[in-house]
């Protein structure tokens, strides 16, 4: 059975959306390309779509974290600093659990993000829990599901 990877969400499927891939055998990360071409204006935040759903095992989550190219060369950084992708987000009634990563641009220009564009890297990890933890919820929904408070 299949612990941990990556599928395309529905609304994106026969669109040419890349699987993630480690590009070297000592990579953490599997990089994360854009879905359709975007465009940043500057000082604007925006969600840019992956076509990309995760699945892993109930105690690991997926971080995302923007590549250091987007960050250092093109003014680009993730809004929320690193993302968590929470493993009962995987096909959630809201998006199917459709991974959107949220950059911000620091820089006075537009930045154009190409359709294919290695934009992020997704990190599996595992977590732990503390002796008293009584988490019973069950996600109902994508992106805030799980509150604001």
């Amino acid at each position: 059975m299949d612990i941990r990877g990556f599928e395309v969400v529905s609304a994106f499927e026969g669109q040419g959306i890349n699987l993630p891939k480690r590009k070297t055998s000592e990579s953490a990360g599997y990089d994360i390309e854009c879905a359709e071409a975007v465009v940043v204006g500057p000082k604007e935040t925006v969600l840019i779509p992956t076509g990309l759903k995760a699945f892993m095992h109930y105690d690991e989550y997926l971080a995302i974290h923007v590549r250091s190219s987007m960050a250092i060369k093109r003014g680009l950084m993730l809004t929320n600093s690193t993302g968590i992708i929470d493993s009962d987000y995987y096909n959630n009634e809201d998006n199917e659990g459709h991974i959107m990563i949220a950059v911000y641009n620091i820089t006075d220009a537009s930045v154009a993000l190409e359709k294919g564009e290695r934009v992020a890297q997704g990190i599996f990890s595992k977590y732990l829990l503390t002796n008293d933890d009584d988490a019973c919820g069950i996600r109902t929904g994508g992106i805030g599901s799980t509150g604001s408070k």
